[in-house]
Parts: C-alpha cells; sequence; structure tokens
C-alpha cells in the first residue's frame, strides 16, 4: 500500500496515529455500531427465525474482508464474512461500489454462507467519496425453495437440492432494491413475503452502520480509525499468541464420533483434529477427518476456523473481542474432499452438528493439554420444521425453530440444561408466539427427568416439547435418533439420547426417523420432540449426596437412577419430600463397615 493511502480505509494506519485509549474508546464505539445493527435486525425482523430465535449477526469489516467488529450472536459467521466479502470482490471491484449498494449472496461455495438459508447482505461504507470498509449481516431465512418446506432435508444430495443458490449479485443501487432479483426471489420462495421482509431488515441495519461508522470518522478523521482498527486485530492477535505462548508445547489429538441415523447410513462418521502449540504458535491439523458425506453433514473451512477461534475465545478469555484477529494467530490445514473441506456440488445445509462436533474433537484435544479444555461431549439439539395449509393462504406457514440441546458437564461444574452448545447460539422460539402465529398447541415443555449423563458433575438436562396441530400439516427431520448418545469422560456416564415421535401414548405411536422424509399430520396429531442430554464428568459415586439429594427433589434426577448410577438411596421422607437414606448410601457406596 503506498503512503498516499495508508490510513484512508479501516485495518489500515501506522501504530503512532492512535493511543492506547483512543484505540479502546473507538473499538467499544464500534462494537456499539454492531449491537445497533442486530437490535435494528432483530426488531424489524419479519420471520420468528429471525426475530424471536435471533438467528443473525451482524459485523463491520475492513476493504480485506478481515472483520474488525462483530458483537457475536453466531460465532461461526467470524469465518463466514471475510469469505462473502473476498467472493463479493471478486464479482465487483471497490471502484465499481457506491454509496447506496448492498450486495447479497448465499452460495456456500461461491459466496461463503454457511448454508443456502443464511443469506449475507452486505454494503460498503463510503468516506469522503471512496470505499473504507463494509458493514453486513448474515440471517436465516424460514424457505427459498428446495425438498421440504424450510429448505434444509436430509434427503439432500448435492446443493442443487437445497433451495435457491445466489451467488453476488447487486441487490441495492441508490438505497432501492433490484426488482428482478426480488422477483426471483419471490418466486423461489414458500414464504415470499417474510424472505423479503427479512431482506429489507438486513439492508437498513447495514446502511444504519455505514451513517454510524462515517459519524466516527467525522469524530476522529479516517486515519485515527483506520490505525486504530488495524491495532485491533493486532491486540488480539497478540493476545491470543501470549497465552498460547504460555501453554505446554506438543502435539495433542482429539476425536469426536458423529453417530446418527441421519448420516453416512447410520455409520459412526469422525473428526479427527492435531493440535500442535510451540511458542505462541498453534496449529490446527485436521486432515485425518472422514471423507465428505453424501448428505447433508459437511462444513466448509472458513466456518471450521471460526470453530478454533471459539475454542480459542473460551480458552484464553471469553471478553476478547471477536474479530479477524483469532485467524491471524493460527494456522489451520483441511483435505480436500473431507466432511470439513468438501468438494461441490457437496450439499451442507445439515453443518451445525459437524461444527459443534468439530469443537468436541478441539476440547478433546485441548484437554490433554489444559485443565480447562476437559469437558464431556454435548447434544446440539434435534431439528424439524413444521409446515401448515391456512385456508385462504396463497402458500404455507412455515414454523422454523432452532433447536437447544446440552451442554456437558465440565471439568468442574454441571452442564448447562436446555442449552444451545458451543458454536451453535440463539434463542428458542418462545410458546406464546408459537402459538399465535401458527395453528399448533404446545401442550408439554420440560426438562426431561434422568437425560442428563450421570456423573461427579452431571450433563445438562434436555428438553421435551409436544405439539399438537390443529390442522392440515406436515414435519421434517434433518438430524432423526443418535444412535451413540454424549459420551461421558474420565469415567462420566452418556446422556440419554434424542428421539422424535408422533401421536406418543396411542395406536398410532411411530417414531419419526429421516427415512420418513415428511410426515403428513391431521388436525390433532402430535408431535413429541425429545433432546438428548450431555455426557457426565466423573465417577457419579463421587457427587457428593446432598448434590444428589436436590437433583432428585428438583425432578432432574430419579430416585431410581440416584441409586444405579450414584449410589445414593433415596426415600420419601416423612414430612413429604425426599431424603437420603444414609446407611443404604454407605452400603451403596461402600462406605463404613
Amino acid at each position: 500500500m503506498s503512503e498516499e493511502s495508508t490510513g484512508r480505509r479501516l485495518g489500515a494506519g501506522t501504530e503512532g496515529e492512535a493511543d492506547a485509549i483512543t484505540v479502546e474508546v473507538i473499538r467499544q464505539s464500534l462494537i456499539g455500531v454492531v449491537q445497533e445493527m442486530q437490535n435494528s435486525l432483530f426488531c424489524t425482523g419479519y420471520s420468528t427465525i429471525i426475530r424471536e430465535s435471533k438467528d443473525a449477526s451482524c459485523a463491520i469489516a475492513d476493504l480485506d474482508g478481515r472483520v474488525v467488529a462483530q458483537y457475536t450472536v453466531l460465532p461461526l459467521h467470524l469465518g463466514a464474512f471475510p469469505e462473502t466479502i473476498e467472493n463479493i470482490l471478486r464479482a465487483y471491484p471497490v471502484d465499481q461500489m457506491r454509496d447506496g449498494d448492498a450486495f447479497l449472496v448465499n452460495h456456500p461455495y461461491y459466496g461463503g454462507s454457511p448454508h443456502a438459508t443464511d443469506m449475507a447482505v452486505l454494503a460498503p461504507i463510503v468516506v469522503d467519496g471512496e470505499v473504507f470498509g463494509f458493514s453486513g449481516s448474515i440471517a436465516h431465512k424460514s424457505d427459498i425453495g428446495g425438498l421440504v418446506p424450510g429448505t434444509n432435508s436430509s434427503q439432500a444430495r448435492e446443493i442443487f437440492h437445497e433451495g435457491l443458490m445466489v451467488p453476488p449479485v447487486r441487490y441495492y443501487r441508490d438505497f432501492a432494491p433490484s426488482p428482478e432479483v426480488d422477483t426471483l426471489l419471490r418466486a423461489n420462495s414458500r414464504t415470499p413475503h417474510l424472505v423479503l421482509g427479512d431482506l429489507r431488515g438486513q439492508v437498513g441495519a447495514t446502511h444504519l452502520a455505514a451513517d454510524r461508522v462515517r459519524a466516527l470518522c467525522a469524530k476522529y478523521g479516517k486515519r485515527t480509525l483506520g490505525t486504530a482498527s488495524a491495532r485491533l486485530l493486532a491486540l488480539t492477535e497478540r493476545q491470543i499468541r501470549a497465552a498460547v505462548a504460555g501453554w505446554p508445547d506438543g502435539r495433542y489429538t482429539g476425536e469426536r464420533r458423529m453417530h446418527s441415523e441421519g448420516m453416512a447410513g447410520g455409520k459412526p462418521v469422525a473428526i479427527r483434529v492435531a493440535v500442535t502449540i510451540e511458542g505462541d504458535r498453534i496449529d490446527f491439523d485436521f486432515t485425518g477427518s472422514d471423507d465428505q458425506m453424501t448428505g447433508p453433514y459437511n462444513i466448509r473451512p472458513p466456518l471450521v476456523r471460526a470453530v478454533c477461534s471459539y475454542a480459542l475465545k473460551c480458552l484464553v478469555d471469553p471478553e476478547l473481542p471477536s474479530n479477524s484477529g483469532f485467524v491471524q494467530a493460527m494456522t489451520a490445514s483441511f483435505r480436500s474432499g473431507s466432511l470439513l473441506d468438501p468438494l461441490p456440488p457437496a450439499p451442507v445445509n445439515t453443518y451445525m452438528p459437524v461444527a459443534v462436533a468439530t469443537a468436541e474433537a478441539l476440547f478433546d484435544a485441548f484437554g490433554k493439554a489444559l485443565t480447562g479444555g476437559r469437558i464431556a461431549e454435548s447434544s446440539s439439539g434435534t431439528n424439524g420444521t413444521f409446515s401448515y395449509r391456512v385456508p385462504g393462504q396463497p402458500g404455507p406457514k412455515v414454523q422454523y425453530e432452532l433447536p437447544a440441546g446440552a451442554m456437558g458437564a465440565r471439568w468442574n461444574k454441571d452442564g448447562v440444561s436446555a442449552s444451545k452448545v458451543h458454536v451453535a447460539n440463539g434463542g428458542l422460539t418462545p410458546v406464546e408466539v408459537l402459538e399465535t402465529e401458527f395453528p399448533v398447541r404446545i401442550q408439554r415443555f420440560e426438562l426431561v427427568t434422568d437425560s442428563g449423563g450421570p456423573g461427579r458433575y452431571r450433563g445438562g438436562l434436555g428438553y421435551l416439547r409436544e405439539y399438537r396441530v390443529l390442522g392440515p400439516a406436515s414435519f421434517t427431520t434433518r438430524n432423526g435418533r443418535e444412535l451413540t448418545p454424549p459420551a461421558g469422560r474420565s469415567g462420566g456416564l452418556p446422556g440419554r439420547p434424542s428421539v422424535l415421535t408422533a401421536n406418543p401414548g396411542t395406536d398410532r405411536e411411530a417414531e419419526i426417523t429421516v427415512e420418513n422424509g415428511s410426515v403428513t399430520l391431521g388436525p390433532g396429531d402430535v408431535v413429541r420432540v425429545c433432546q438428548a442430554g450431555g455426557g457426565g464428568y466423573g465417577d457419579p459415586r463421587t457427587r457428593p449426596v446432598e448434590q444428589v439429594l436436590r437433583d432428585v427433589r428438583e425432578g432432574y434426577v430419579s430416585p431410581e437412577s440416584a441409586r444405579a448410577h450414584y449410589g445414593v438411596a433415596v426415600v420419601p421422607a416423612a414430612a413429604g419430600g425426599w431424603e437420603a437414606d444414609e446407611a443404604e448410601t454407605g452400603r451403596l457406596r461402600g462406605v463404613g463397615g
């Protein structure tokens, strides 16, 4: 870069042009801008997937696509934003961009989105007639065509089964949408009003951020803002390298096997990583992972690097700013044709369980070097989508929810129940919203007793939801039943696996599997979604008796499991409730005579 251009864009400048206090003030200001973007997007979203589940994130990036600020909702997008910007710049050089432009892309291979239902909108931040950086958002869409309502199908065998693929295109010019692009989107969605409404919100958020960054340039100067953004990335990299330098050198291997009826014909699939630490350098080698799947359980390298960033953030400092300094502090390698570096047109719509499993393989490796990395396996949640035909409405109402699973127990704490885990994030759609917007009633919503793996530290509990549909509907699932539940660690036991059931407790009860495809439902039919629990950590018979007794009183553990797995005899108390039989507990645990 020439001296003349230095500092005229985000991420450019020299160290001496912004002191530490100014850098921190600008960092917080940029984070505030991204938070404002996300608040705008969540408040203007048409679909429940954005308004309620918050399946979206926003960021500000420099001209090279490096993320300068991201208020993290979805950690994987830290890897997706640079890839999308890089591909947009291939199609539209900077000198062709103007204020009021916005670019749209959702192609996993030619764009960088995690899967096609995640649509990215990026806008140039123009300051004094020059592109200074980018603002952007990535948000899930309710439906963009494909094999099933909600688009994402376990039956996908190539990305062409996964709905409309949009390479980088100019979506807005002079603050107005392209009628041609809108027409294509409308013609390829079962819920066009939701898709276009959500996209309008994304564009609005990006233009809002451009205004805020221009205001920061007016306040601090372009050169100072460019310098500060470059230093933010360098500071994050420096902090990570300093922490890594304090870790024991060596090569540590980790593995996580995924075993679900929804993948590889029910055969186990392994993600393998070798983490090499040498001084302040850290390398992630994923070349030993299994081949790409014929089904949609694949994920691309930019997102895997984001999983590595997540693991580093957990181990170094959860308060570290989310920016591309993480990627600058590491190296990573992949094998082309593996499920972590698939060749097109391999499908990718069910990438999230693979991402969570990748995080667990990383912690399996880190746990051999660092106490803080020791955690049992978690449940990422089993997905399902309802589609309703409503009289008088031209298209279906698509009820797409983000499932939660349960966190595995850590080396010093119980797992978190009914929670998103690792790089998965977002929220469960509230019962009141579901019943208001869709023809459905939620009959049960509760934690599942005994679903958390027993251990010195208990795994988090999965949850159960029962949906009673009020009219003609269909239900599809991408995951199906886990054939091997989330494993425990260091003597801890596995969590209980997930299961999906139609009309439980009736003579029409049937398990719902991925082979069912789309299950047809009628008025009054019930679907029960029972999520898996996380694995336990440590010998369950070393869990303090009072904690086991509390779990029984709270309904987390049954008296039968307390006895069988924890060696604690819990009996009805004379005054009601439960109490521990100390003598019998001592006998069960082999304590005393």
